[in-house]
């Protein structure tokens, strides 16, 4: 490795670590001062559990990749994506479970979303979920080729997630649910602009 491709390595593991305390922060603000006396919709109970499920397979990714040698800035983005969306999918997780919804992950998503007409589709088919060989693709992987795959999935996977989020922003009626969803989408922006960064750079 050279020493400008380490030190910009460096300099975006980083910006990984200022993101993570900027998205920790928001993450604050965006169950502060809410507004508890709405009562869920259709769209508050989709985004929660849909969310939750994508998240789920996002926290699988950091696993896979964990103490690997993958190169720092992918160890600190991962470890980044495994704390926020951790915290996020147990207060989803709660607030479901507060409304006497179901947390388990559904077959159908997306129907909140008015996606095929209101029918919803099969949850393996949400926009931005890794296949199942892709997964089996990145546990095999080593190096920074590892690394690189684990960029590529995980910015699809965080497209898939904004535009979810920026969905739920529009329709959903819990306070707390809507700020949720806009701290998710402006972080995972982000993160998607952290992560060409590093495809044009380090693991170019």
């Amino acid at each position: 490795m050279t020493a400008t491709t380490s030190r910009r390595g460096f300099l975006v593991a980083v910006g990984a670590g200022v993101a993570g305390l900027a998205g920790g922060a928001a993450l604050g603000a965006a169950i502060a001062d809410v507004d508890e006396s709405a009562e869920p919709t259709a769209a508050d109970v989709g985004f929660c559990t849909d969310m939750s499920t994508h998240h789920v397979q996002a926290l699988t990714m950091c696993q896979r990749v964990l103490g690997r040698d993958t190169g720092d800035p992918v160890q600190a983005a991962a470890a980044e994506v495994l704390q926020t969306q951790a915290i996020e999918v147990g207060m989803m997780r709660a607030w479901l479970a507060d409304w006497g919804e179901s947390t388990s992950s559904p077959t159908t998503v997306m129907a909140w979303m008015g996606m095929n007409d209101g029918a919803g589709m099969s949850a393996a088919m949400m926009p931005g979920l890794a296949t199942d060989d892709e997964m089996r693709a990145l546990s095999s992987a080593e190096g920074m080729e590892q690394g690189r795959m684990w960029i590529e999935l995980m910015r699809a996977h965080h497209v898939g997630g904004v535009d979810m989020a920026e969905a739920a922003v529009e329709l959903v009626r819990a306070d707390k649910v809507r700020r949720l969803a806009r701290t998710q989408a402006e972080v995972q922006t982000f993160e998607i602009g952290q992560y060409d960064l590093l495809l044009s750079t380090v693991y170019a």
